[in-house]
């Protein structure tokens, strides 16, 4: 299957069972999506208020200063024609006051305040961000640290968010060690520490990371009993001596919706809707192929956009750059190659293989090369490395 329609088919399969909503309190929100869209309960700023410290002055100056101060959080007494009063940052303007004459600009003498300011100067007026009522974020959105500061100034004590998705995620292969150097014939496994940061920054919830043997009966037992919305699995994709999860797919009463994909490196990756877990809810399947640099390019065609959707996020649009230098691709298949910014454009990294992980430390995201390559100065798609 082409990668543009391999993506699509994994966004596109959460499209009808995204996640129920949920109210959750703002301290408990962040990184889910919004599943309403966000108004404002009140104007903001809800008042009339000071930008400087100085004065408040109503009319042409000069002015009398009539005696204390209006602090944040004050409700100050009307201000009379021709009279001043010394105000705080962010206090309320006094009903009647024309602008706000700075500290620095203003001279008492002979019992009169002095100065030069225009009307409404160093003022911040009432709704000057936004009215009452005004659609502040549409439902989609990611909560960000920004997000949950905008609603409270908004008014809001919790929101109504996207469930996170629920990810178990299912190393395979005897080859694999938990700790220690390679030794024996044995490597050590790099995707279990590597993924699931990269699966909780769309907005999910990973459940457990379990490394399993190439066993086919624990195989099959894994993937038919995972209570998780979305099972990963790495390695076990392509068609080797060891290689069951096809044949445990079956088995379930599983069907492919993407198997393989015309991708480099990590094609032999596929796309499953497993049947309803115990709950009714629908269940799928990501496997990633078991080399490093090709499970991550499994991990951004398929389990990012379908973690993303089935959680309820909206895409941004995809971000272009010129190639600094030429991009390398496969003859016949797109290629996802890790690059690194220099200036306003994209250049390629060594240790680019899909047993490697060198090269992606240094990316700063992941080419998308169509088939024979992008010259000098062309634009490419590049599809940022997830944050955790």
């Amino acid at each position: 299957m082409p990668w543009t329609q391999a993506r699509a088919v994994a966004r596109d399969t959460a499209e009808p069972a995204t996640l129920a909503a949920v109210t959750l309190d703002l301290a408990d929100a962040l990184g889910h999506a919004l599943a309403q869209p966000l108004t404002s309960l009140g104007a903001l700023p809800p008042f009339d208020g000071s930008a400087m410290d100085g004065w408040a002055v109503a009319g042409p100056g000069p002015w009398r200063p009539r005696p204390g101060r209006v602090l944040a959080g004050a409700l100050p007494e009307p201000l009379p024609g021709g009279t001043a009063v010394a105000i705080a940052t962010g206090a309320p303007l006094p009903p009647g006051a024309t602008a706000v004459l700075r500290g620095e600009h203003g001279e008492i003498a002979d019992g009169l305040l002095s100065g030069s300011v225009e009307e409404g100067r160093d003022v911040r007026p009432r709704g000057q961000e936004c009215a009452a009522g005004e659609l502040l974020l549409p439902a989609g959105t990611t909560v960000t640290p920004a997000v949950l500061g905008l609603a409270a100034a908004a008014g809001h004590d919790s929101l109504s968010v996207y469930r996170r998705p629920v990810v178990e995620l299912l190393i395979l292969g005897d080859e694999l060690l938990d700790s220690g150097p390679p030794r024996g014939g044995r490597v050590r496994d790099a995707l279990g520490p590597l993924l699931p940061p990269w699966l909780r920054a769309t907005g999910s919830r990973v459940i457990g990371r379990r490394l399993m043997a190439d066993d086919h009966g624990l195989l099959r037992a894994a993937v038919r009993d995972s209570a998780a919305d979305v099972v990963v699995t790495t390695g076990s994709t392509a068609a080797g001596p060891v290689d069951f999860l096809h044949e445990a797919l079956d088995e379930a009463g599983a069907r492919l919706l993407v198997d393989s994909v015309a991708v480099r490196p990590g094609h032999p990756m596929l796309l499953a809707e497993l049947p309803p877990a115990a709950t009714g809810r629908p269940r799928r399947l990501v496997g990633l192929p078991g080399n490093p640099l090709a499970a991550v390019a499994g991990t951004a065609t398929l389990a990012l956009p379908l973690l993303r959707r089935l959680g309820g996020h909206t895409d941004g649009a995809p971000r272009h750059l010129p190639a600094a230098t030429a991009l390398p691709g496969h003859p016949h298949d797109t290629r996802l190659l890790p690059v690194r910014q220099v200036g306003h454009a994209v250049a390629p990294l060594p240790f680019d293989g899909p047993a490697m992980l060198r090269g992606l430390v240094y990316a700063e995201g992941l080419a998308v090369v169509p088939p024979g390559g992008v010259r000098a100065g062309a634009g490419v798609e590049v599809l940022d490395a997830p944050a955790p």
